[in-house]
Protein backbone atom coordinates (compact mmCIF):
# COMPACT_ATOMS: atom_id res chain seq x y z
CA UNK A 1 0.00 0.00 0.00
CA UNK A 2 1.45 3.35 -1.05
CA UNK A 3 2.18 5.95 1.60
CA UNK A 4 3.87 8.76 -0.35
CA UNK A 5 4.04 10.08 -3.93
CA UNK A 6 6.91 12.39 -4.92
CA UNK A 7 6.63 14.41 -8.14
CA UNK A 8 9.40 16.15 -10.07
CA UNK A 9 8.50 19.52 -11.62
CA UNK A 10 10.26 20.39 -14.90
CA UNK A 11 9.40 17.89 -17.62
CA UNK A 12 7.10 15.98 -15.25
CA UNK A 13 4.54 18.27 -13.65
CA UNK A 14 5.34 21.29 -15.87
CA UNK A 15 5.60 20.95 -19.64
CA UNK A 16 6.92 22.84 -22.62
CA UNK A 17 4.67 25.85 -22.07
CA UNK A 18 5.65 26.06 -18.38
CA UNK A 19 2.15 24.97 -17.43
CA UNK A 20 0.51 22.08 -15.58
CA UNK A 21 -2.09 20.10 -17.52
CA UNK A 22 -5.56 20.72 -15.96
CA UNK A 23 -6.36 17.04 -15.54
CA UNK A 24 -3.37 16.67 -13.21
CA UNK A 25 -5.00 18.95 -10.64
CA UNK A 26 -8.29 17.04 -10.80
CA UNK A 27 -6.55 13.72 -10.23
CA UNK A 28 -4.40 15.19 -7.44
CA UNK A 29 -7.56 16.11 -5.54
CA UNK A 30 -8.75 12.51 -5.80
CA UNK A 31 -5.43 11.26 -4.43
CA UNK A 32 -5.48 13.69 -1.49
CA UNK A 33 -9.09 12.75 -0.75
CA UNK A 34 -7.94 9.13 -0.57
CA UNK A 35 -5.47 10.12 2.15
CA UNK A 36 -2.30 9.66 0.10
CA UNK A 37 0.32 12.41 0.63
CA UNK A 38 1.71 14.17 -2.45
CA UNK A 39 5.05 15.97 -2.40
CA UNK A 40 6.87 18.15 -4.89
CA UNK A 41 10.43 16.86 -5.38
CA UNK A 42 12.38 19.48 -7.32
CA UNK A 43 15.57 21.45 -7.67
CA UNK A 44 13.53 24.66 -7.68
CA UNK A 45 13.19 26.85 -4.57
CA UNK A 46 9.96 27.14 -2.59
CA UNK A 47 9.09 30.44 -4.24
CA UNK A 48 6.50 31.90 -6.59
CA UNK A 49 4.82 29.42 -8.95
CA UNK A 50 6.72 26.42 -7.57
CA UNK A 51 5.44 27.07 -4.07
CA UNK A 52 1.96 27.53 -5.57
CA UNK A 53 2.23 24.10 -7.23
CA UNK A 54 3.15 22.58 -3.87
CA UNK A 55 0.29 24.33 -2.10
CA UNK A 56 -2.18 23.14 -4.74
CA UNK A 57 -0.90 19.54 -4.68
CA UNK A 58 -0.83 19.26 -0.90
CA UNK A 59 -1.54 22.48 1.02
CA UNK A 60 -0.86 20.95 4.44
CA UNK A 61 2.10 18.79 3.58
CA UNK A 62 5.87 18.52 3.33
CA UNK A 63 7.62 19.10 0.00
CA UNK A 64 11.17 18.70 -1.27
CA UNK A 65 12.83 21.77 -2.77
CA UNK A 66 16.35 22.90 -3.65
CA UNK A 67 17.42 19.51 -4.99
CA UNK A 68 16.86 17.98 -1.57
CA UNK A 69 18.53 20.73 0.46
CA UNK A 70 15.17 21.99 1.79
CA UNK A 71 12.37 19.89 3.20
CA UNK A 72 9.61 22.46 3.68
CA UNK A 73 6.08 22.30 5.08
CA UNK A 74 3.98 24.78 3.10
CA UNK A 75 1.23 24.88 5.70
CA UNK A 76 3.30 25.67 8.79
CA UNK A 77 6.44 27.13 7.22
CA UNK A 78 8.59 24.61 9.10
CA UNK A 79 11.84 23.76 7.33
CA UNK A 80 14.48 21.05 7.60
CA UNK A 81 17.38 22.46 5.59
CA UNK A 82 20.99 21.48 4.95
CA UNK A 83 23.27 24.52 4.53
CA UNK A 84 26.25 24.90 2.23
CA UNK A 85 29.49 25.58 4.08
CA UNK A 86 31.42 28.84 3.95
CA UNK A 87 34.34 26.95 2.41
CA UNK A 88 32.09 25.72 -0.39
CA UNK A 89 30.79 29.23 -1.01
CA UNK A 90 34.31 30.63 -1.22
CA UNK A 91 35.30 27.95 -3.74
CA UNK A 92 32.21 28.68 -5.84
CA UNK A 93 32.97 32.40 -5.83
CA UNK A 94 36.50 31.72 -7.11
CA UNK A 95 35.09 29.61 -9.94
CA UNK A 96 32.60 32.38 -10.69
CA UNK A 97 35.38 34.94 -10.96
CA UNK A 98 37.44 32.63 -13.18
CA UNK A 99 34.79 31.40 -15.61
CA UNK A 100 32.00 33.97 -15.53
CA UNK A 101 29.25 31.36 -15.51
CA UNK A 102 25.91 32.44 -14.10
CA UNK A 103 25.90 31.69 -10.36
CA UNK A 104 22.73 31.80 -8.29
CA UNK A 105 22.59 31.51 -4.49
CA UNK A 106 19.54 30.34 -2.55
CA UNK A 107 18.27 30.32 1.02
CA UNK A 108 14.83 29.03 2.01
CA UNK A 109 13.41 32.54 1.56
CA UNK A 110 15.65 34.32 -0.94
CA UNK A 111 17.56 34.08 -4.21
CA UNK A 112 20.30 36.27 -5.65
CA UNK A 113 22.05 36.57 -8.99
CA UNK A 114 24.29 39.36 -10.18
CA UNK A 115 23.87 41.39 -13.35
CA UNK A 116 25.66 40.72 -16.64
CA UNK A 117 26.21 42.88 -19.72
CA UNK A 118 22.95 43.47 -21.58
CA UNK A 119 22.59 41.14 -24.54
CA UNK A 120 25.29 38.73 -23.35
CA UNK A 121 24.74 34.98 -23.16
CA UNK A 122 25.00 35.12 -19.37
CA UNK A 123 22.35 37.83 -19.20
CA UNK A 124 20.04 35.73 -21.36
CA UNK A 125 20.58 32.61 -19.25
CA UNK A 126 19.98 34.44 -15.98
CA UNK A 127 16.84 36.17 -17.25
CA UNK A 128 15.44 32.99 -18.81
CA UNK A 129 15.84 31.06 -15.59
CA UNK A 130 14.14 33.76 -13.53
CA UNK A 131 11.28 33.69 -16.02
CA UNK A 132 11.10 29.89 -15.81
CA UNK A 133 10.70 29.83 -12.03
CA UNK A 134 8.58 33.01 -12.20
CA UNK A 135 10.58 35.14 -9.79
CA UNK A 136 11.42 38.81 -10.45
CA UNK A 137 14.74 39.31 -12.22
CA UNK A 138 16.29 41.85 -9.89
CA UNK A 139 20.09 41.37 -9.91
CA UNK A 140 22.02 42.27 -6.80
CA UNK A 141 25.27 41.39 -5.07
CA UNK A 142 25.77 37.75 -4.14
CA UNK A 143 26.70 38.79 -0.61
CA UNK A 144 23.23 40.28 -0.09
CA UNK A 145 21.48 36.89 0.25
CA UNK A 146 19.00 36.91 3.12
CA UNK A 147 18.96 33.81 5.31
CA UNK A 148 21.18 30.74 5.43
CA UNK A 149 22.72 29.56 2.16
CA UNK A 150 21.37 26.09 1.37
CA UNK A 151 22.12 25.74 -2.34
CA UNK A 152 23.98 27.31 -5.22
CA UNK A 153 23.30 26.83 -8.90
CA UNK A 154 25.23 27.26 -12.12
CA UNK A 155 23.08 28.19 -15.11
CA UNK A 156 25.06 27.31 -18.23
CA UNK A 157 24.67 26.76 -21.96
CA UNK A 158 25.31 23.54 -23.90
CA UNK A 159 28.97 24.43 -24.69
CA UNK A 160 29.65 25.32 -21.04
CA UNK A 161 28.12 22.20 -19.51
CA UNK A 162 31.11 19.84 -19.54
CA UNK A 163 33.52 22.34 -18.02
CA UNK A 164 31.00 23.39 -15.40
CA UNK A 165 30.28 19.82 -14.33
CA UNK A 166 34.02 19.12 -14.18
CA UNK A 167 34.47 21.99 -11.71
CA UNK A 168 32.88 19.99 -8.87
CA UNK A 169 35.01 19.78 -5.73
CA UNK A 170 35.21 17.95 -2.41
CA UNK A 171 32.39 18.57 0.02
CA UNK A 172 29.65 19.32 -2.53
CA UNK A 173 27.37 17.46 -4.91
CA UNK A 174 26.71 18.65 -8.46
CA UNK A 175 23.46 17.58 -10.13
CA UNK A 176 22.48 18.75 -13.63
CA UNK A 177 18.91 19.20 -14.84
CA UNK A 178 17.08 20.79 -17.77
CA UNK A 179 13.61 22.10 -18.51
CA UNK A 180 11.70 21.65 -21.78
CA UNK A 181 10.61 25.29 -21.43
CA UNK A 182 14.17 26.61 -21.87
CA UNK A 183 16.04 24.38 -24.35
CA UNK A 184 19.80 24.82 -24.38
CA UNK A 185 20.02 25.79 -20.71
CA UNK A 186 21.39 23.53 -17.99
CA UNK A 187 20.86 23.98 -14.26
CA UNK A 188 23.64 22.54 -12.12
CA UNK A 189 22.44 22.37 -8.54
CA UNK A 190 25.18 22.52 -5.91
CA UNK A 191 24.35 21.09 -2.49
CA UNK A 192 26.42 19.76 0.38
CA UNK A 193 27.84 16.29 -0.24
CA UNK A 194 25.24 13.63 0.48
CA UNK A 195 22.33 16.04 0.07
CA UNK A 196 20.11 15.27 -2.91
CA UNK A 197 16.62 14.11 -3.80
CA UNK A 198 17.42 10.64 -2.42
CA UNK A 199 18.44 11.92 0.99
CA UNK A 200 15.35 14.12 1.12
CA UNK A 201 12.99 11.30 0.11
CA UNK A 202 14.51 9.14 2.85
CA UNK A 203 14.03 11.95 5.36
CA UNK A 204 10.45 12.62 4.30
CA UNK A 205 9.49 8.93 4.26
CA UNK A 206 10.88 8.57 7.79
CA UNK A 207 9.01 11.68 8.91
CA UNK A 208 5.74 10.25 7.56
CA UNK A 209 6.53 6.74 8.84
CA UNK A 210 6.36 5.35 5.30
CA UNK A 211 8.70 2.71 3.91
CA UNK A 212 10.70 3.45 0.78
CA UNK A 213 9.16 0.33 -0.73
CA UNK A 214 5.76 2.03 -0.40
CA UNK A 215 6.96 5.31 -1.93
CA UNK A 216 6.40 6.41 -5.54
CA UNK A 217 8.61 8.81 -7.50
CA UNK A 218 7.50 10.34 -10.82
CA UNK A 219 10.18 11.98 -12.98
CA UNK A 220 11.79 12.49 -16.34
CA UNK A 221 15.46 13.48 -16.00
CA UNK A 222 18.72 11.64 -15.56
CA UNK A 223 19.12 13.51 -12.26
CA UNK A 224 16.14 11.50 -10.96
CA UNK A 225 17.73 8.09 -11.61
CA UNK A 226 19.08 7.52 -8.11
CA UNK A 227 15.73 8.46 -6.61
CA UNK A 228 14.01 5.99 -8.93
CA UNK A 229 16.35 3.25 -7.80
CA UNK A 230 15.60 4.10 -4.17
CA UNK A 231 11.80 3.81 -4.16
CA UNK A 232 9.55 0.82 -4.62
CA UNK A 233 7.41 2.40 -7.35
CA UNK A 234 9.35 4.35 -10.00
CA UNK A 235 7.44 6.07 -12.79
CA UNK A 236 8.97 7.56 -15.95
CA UNK A 237 7.28 10.09 -18.19
CA UNK A 238 7.00 9.30 -21.90
CA UNK A 239 9.32 12.25 -22.55
CA UNK A 240 11.88 11.00 -20.01
CA UNK A 241 15.58 10.48 -20.60
CA UNK A 242 16.09 6.90 -21.95
CA UNK A 243 18.51 6.21 -19.09
CA UNK A 244 15.74 6.99 -16.62
CA UNK A 245 13.19 4.84 -18.44
CA UNK A 246 15.60 1.92 -18.24
CA UNK A 247 15.47 1.84 -14.42
CA UNK A 248 11.77 2.59 -13.94
CA UNK A 249 9.05 0.11 -13.10
CA UNK A 250 6.27 2.01 -14.89
CA UNK A 251 5.88 4.49 -17.75
CA UNK A 252 3.08 7.02 -18.31
CA UNK A 253 2.22 9.58 -20.97
CA UNK A 254 3.95 12.79 -22.08
CA UNK A 255 4.08 15.77 -19.73
CA UNK A 256 2.18 17.94 -22.22
CA UNK A 257 -0.68 15.42 -22.23
CA UNK A 258 -0.91 15.31 -18.47
CA UNK A 259 1.04 12.10 -17.95
CA UNK A 260 1.27 12.75 -14.21
CA UNK A 261 -2.50 12.23 -14.00
CA UNK A 262 -1.94 8.68 -15.28
CA UNK A 263 0.72 8.15 -12.62
CA UNK A 264 -1.65 9.41 -9.93
CA UNK A 265 -4.36 7.03 -11.15
CA UNK A 266 -1.79 4.25 -10.84
CA UNK A 267 -1.08 5.42 -7.29
CA UNK A 268 -4.78 5.19 -6.44
CA UNK A 269 -4.94 1.66 -7.82
CA UNK A 270 -1.91 0.65 -5.77
CA UNK A 271 -3.22 2.31 -2.60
Amino acid sequence: MLGLVCIDVDGTLVGNQNQVHPKVWDKAQEVLAAGLPLAICTGRPAMSSTRAYAEKLNPQGWHIFQGGASLYHVGSGQSHSHPLSQAALEHLLKLYQTHGWVLELYSDQDYVVESFPAGSEADHLARSHAQLIEVPFAPRSLDSLQGTLVRAQWVVSDPQLSAAMASSFEGVLYSSATSPSVPGSHFISVTSAGVDKCSAIRELAKLLNVSLENTMMIGDGQNDIRAMELVGHSVAMENADPRLKAVCRYQVGHVDRGGVAEALELALNLN
